[in-house]
């Protein structure tokens, strides 16, 4: 197996009402250093979109504007060992201190899960029954084959819980 990988530091601010948690980054986001870097992957252009927002590839942008939605995002794992970029080909993996984000960040209304990998570890990490809503949504990754309209519409829910 080859060497760990760790996860990105949460993008968040006081301002922040929602969380999404992705499980951890792909190869192309460690090699960008960017959340969702796979140029295939559609959170971006899912997250846009939503926010009714002027499509753009600079990062910093991307950023400002998930803060100017009040939009905070991390991932569930905090290191693991991968071969790829698979969720399914993750191996000892490290949770991320996702309580300890969630009250250092009382304004967080609401959890959504990129994919079942983030749900599945964040029902370990937070339990069944936790405070927060937490909600599943399909994965943005290129490897899960719904189409883009099907994953925009269940990821408009994320409006429902935005002010």
């Amino acid at each position: 197996m080859q060497n760990r990988i760790f996860s990105f530091p949460p993008i968040i601010d006081d301002h922040s009402e929602i969380i999404i948690l992705g499980s951890i980054p792909g190869v192309r986001s460690l090699q960008k250093q960017q959340y969702y870097g796979h140029p295939q992957n559609k959170f971006w252009k899912i997250i846009f979109e939503l926010l009714n927002e002027e499509f753009t590839e600079d990062y910093d942008q991307r950023i400002q504007i998930l803060k100017k939605h009040h939009i905070a995002l991390w991932d569930v794992i905090d290191s693991c060992e991968r071969k790829g970029s698979l969720d399914s080909e993750i191996k000892n993996e490290e949770a991320n201190q996702i309580e300890e984000l969630l009250e250092n960040y009382p304004n967080i209304q609401a959890i959504f899960c990129n994919g079942g990998k983030s749900y599945k570890n964040l029902q370990k990490i937070l339990g069944k029954n936790y405070k927060i809503p937490v909600f599943l949504l399909p994965s943005t990754s290129p490897l899960h084959t719904v189409s883009f309209e099907k994953k925009l519409e269940e990821w408009k829910r994320i409006l429902e819980t935005l002010k």
